[in-house]
């Protein structure tokens, strides 16, 4: 994994993928490649394949490019992310074999296997990638003289695991051949020419017609015409659909980074996500789907399923789901759930939550979870026509366009912005939900945009502690309650980017254990709302204080909390009340941002780390 494009077009193709690739650069990678095929591509003679690969940034492979006066009609891209073989030029994307070059996202887990019965054929292996079987594959196939198309399909039938792959060939320079199982895909419809991608992101400069492929379909791209396969090898029509994504909302803008964007697009993202409500009465069950009141009135408990922060925002909306709708919550770890035995509840809602909707772990355990008899499913998700979306009876799509950078920020909040609405919907359902208490929230969530750019005023305190923090190697995090989700979220923002050593834990398990590490050089950060666990709170920080350990608290406005030795008390400016983790959630992200920067790391694109984990 992690990026792909592919293109055929009556004009040169380089800049189209190499600016496709740009638009990929969040996601994550190491290094990046494109292949083209030279000459006219008009189904004539064979062409000339070239190959360009670089580990550095694709700004390096679009340099590499004009020097060596790259073009062509027809081609491939890609931005690799390692999983088989080390960050090289060796094993950067496209891989070829003879005149057949391929680009892949996913893992092939029978790889070993493929290699052996090729090596015995005379094939000889350049890299270390699971990708260079299938470039070797498709080769072996095409000498029993098929189509490309053919040799394509032939050959994924033999693969097990997880692929999404575009591919090209000499000998048919007129077309390419794209595939996916496990891995998303996409196709884009131009004027007389076409065009693949693993984002709609990587197109919005040339197309906004889409088509999304489906799990097993092999797809043909030329220059006026696309023909699927399916699964079953039948041709198949998919959908034509346009996308709401404009070139304008993947630009940076006057933001150094897009972290620091989507930090700032938070009140805006989260009103957009309520715009269903802003001006409503009353909560609706419709807002997740035709038949959310009939299934959400059956369900007697709530399985969550999610990855990463997107398992925080699980976190906390297990509180509130107990807490407002009464009715049974457990959250699990996607990438854990499906192996281990746990006890199916068919009248269980299982919902998945995902930022790309790719996530392979969680569309894993949600399948995993339907096998077991779990029938009833909801998606909280931002990316449209994604695959977890189409897996699930019921969905929600948060609207908070689209997040470029590695650390999710406004996803998480928007995320959050919905549970509350789910579990508004799910206490109403049930008849624990007054009209009076319903109407208390849905002011507060009409008031959480204004308080959410409220809170981003404490920005300038937040950066002068991140100062001080940059400095450090460890830092703990701490909250009591629904707060310590956000403690946990805070702690692996500051993980991500900053690289700094971060763990959080519930206040009041200090004394059990986490109390040792404190002393002088270890920060800790407390999240210190007004709220029945406040005076609690406070004695769990009074035994950080009495071994030495540096307090830096986020209080509420009117918590009798004060700074002093040892004590740096930042006040945020609403109290939220129910709505309190989304808003302690952004001078945790601020704090994060402003230490990596402080300690010159590159904040949008955090070593090791992908956007979108579509990979197991």
């Amino acid at each position: 994994m992690c990026g792909i494009v592919g293109a055929v077009a009556q004009r040169d193709v380089v800049p189209i993928l190499l600016e496709g690739l740009k638009r990929l650069e969040y996601r994550g990678y190491d290094s990046a490649g494109v292949a083209v095929l030279g000459g006219a591509a008009d189904g004539g003679a064979r062409s000339t394949l070239c190959r360009l690969r670089s580990t550095g940034r694709v700004a390096e492979l679009e340099k590499l490019s004009r020097a060596e006066a790259l073009a062509g009609r027809i081609g491939i891209a890609h931005t690799r992310w390692a999983t088989h073989g080390v960050p090289s030029e060796k094993n950067a994307h496209p891989h070829v074999s003879g005149g057949v070059s391929v680009v892949h996202n996913g893992i092939i887990e029978n790889h070993d296997e493929l290699r052996a019965r090729l090596r015995a054929k005379g094939y000889q292996f350049a890299s270390d990638t699971d990708t260079e079987v299938i470039a070797h594959l498709i080769h072996s196939n095409l000498h029993s003289g098929t189509s490309l198309f053919d040799a394509v399909r032939a050959s994924t039938a033999q693969l097990v695991g997880a692929y999404a792959i575009a591919v090209v060939s000499d000998g048919e320079p007129s077309r390419f051949v794209a595939a996916r199982h496990g891995a998303p895909l996409l196709l884009g419809l131009g004027e007389g020419e076409n065009f693949a991608a693993s984002d709609a992101s990587a197109l919005v400069q040339v197309t906004s017609r889409m088509i999304y492929l489906e799990d097993g379909d092999c797809a043909e791209v030329a220059l006026g015409s696309v023909r699927i396969i399916d699964a079953k090898g039948a041709a198949v029509e998919r959908p034509v659909h346009a996308s709401q994504l404009s070139a304008a909302a993947v630009e940076l803008g006057p933001y150094r980074h897009y972290m620091e964007k989507e930090i700032h697009e938070q009140p805006m993202a989260v009103a957009n996500t309520l715009e269903m409500v802003s001006g409503a009465q009353s909560v609706s069950a419709q807002l997740f789907g035709a038949e959310a009141e009939r299934i959400l009135g059956e369900v007697d408990s709530v399985l969550i399923l999610a990855c990463g922060t997107s398992y925080h925002a699980g976190m906390v909306a297990r509180y509130w789901i107990e807490g407002v709708a009464g009715i049974p919550c457990n959250v699990e770890i996607a990438s854990e759930y499906r192996y281990r035995a746990s006890v199916p509840n068919p009248k269980a809602l299982v919902v998945t939550v995902s930022q790309s909707g790719e996530t392979a772990d969680t569309l894993a355990a949600l399948q995993h979870a339907k096998q077991l008899g779990q029938r009833y499913s909801l998606c909280i998700c931002n990316v449209p026509e994604s695959a977890l979306l189409r897996a699930s009876e019921l969905r929600f799509l948060t609207r908070a366009g689209p997040e470029i950078g590695v650390a999710s920020t406004k996803a998480f909040t928007t995320q959050l912005a919905v549970l509350v609405l789910l579990t508004m919907t799910l206490a109403k359902v049930r008849g624990r939900l007054s009209r009076e208490r319903e109407g208390e929230l849905l002011l507060s969530l009409r008031h959480l945009p204004t308080a959410l750019q409220n809170v981003l005023h404490i920005e300038p305190q937040v950066k002068m502690w991140a100062e001080k923090f940059a400095q450090h190697q460890h830092a703990l995090f701490l909250g009591r309650g629904i707060h310590y989700p956000i403690a946990m979220e805070g702690a692996l923002k500051l993980k991500e980017i900053s690289y700094i050593h971060a763990e959080a834990y519930a206040a009041g398990e200090l004394k059990h254990g986490p109390l040792a590490l404190v002393d002088k050089h270890m920060p800790v950060v407390a999240i210190a709302p007004k709220d029945a666990l406040f005076e609690k709170l406070k004695s769990n920080l009074q035994e950080v204080r009495a071994r030495g350990g540096e307090l830096h608290v986020f209080a509420d406005q009117d918590t009798r909390m004060t700074g002093g030795d040892g004590i740096q008390v930042i006040r945020m400016p609403d109290h939220a009340g129910l709505l309190s983790p989304i808003l302690h959630t952004i001078p945790l992200q601020l704090l994060a941002y402003h230490a990596a920067l402080d300690r010159g790391n590159d904040v949008d694109k955090p070593r090791n780390l992908a956007k979108s984990v579509t990979v197991e």
